[in-house]
């Protein structure tokens, strides 16, 4: 093998839960949308810290992560590029505020769902899922 290799990028990705349901952010940046909070995980961070950073930069809340719940590298789940996301569940009190790269915020009901970028209906359906009967996603889709 010569070079560098060519991987997928790691993110994470919060279902925060709070009073009333999930906390959705709007994109600032390309590609535009709402979805769940997240971001990139950065060199010499665990995921779980990521997962805090992320959720307080961009909704402005200190979240309590509850599990580890699914992990999705679909190629194409990423307009921009390959990449794999590591989900995780949390719980956050307060009132979010839009920061960071979100243009807004909202708590959002899990049966009114806006549309979504990325592939997070499919992570929001799964996780629906899980909660109703446990459930969790096949490993291989």
């Amino acid at each position: 093998m010569s070079g560098k290799p060519t991987t997928p990028l790691l993110t994470v990705d919060i279902i925060i839960e709070v009073e009333g349901g999930i906390v959705l952010i709007e994109r600032k940046n390309p590609p535009p949308g709402w979805a769940l909070p997240g971001g990139f995980v950065d060199v010499g961070e665990s995921l779980a810290h990521a997962a805090m950073r992320e959720a307080k930069e961009e909704t402005s809340l200190d979240v309590t992560l509850v599990e580890q719940f699914f992990a999705y590298s679909d190629p194409k789940r990423d307009p921009r590029g390959a990449t794999a996301s590591v989900v995780f569940t949390a719980r956050a009190t307060g009132e979010p505020r839009a920061a960071d790269d979100a243009k807004n915020v909202r708590i959002y009901a899990l049966d009114e769902l806006p549309a979504l970028a990325f592939d997070h209906d499919q992570i929001l359906d799964d996780y629906r899922r899980w909660r109703a009967n446990g459930q969790r996603p096949p490993v291989m889709r």
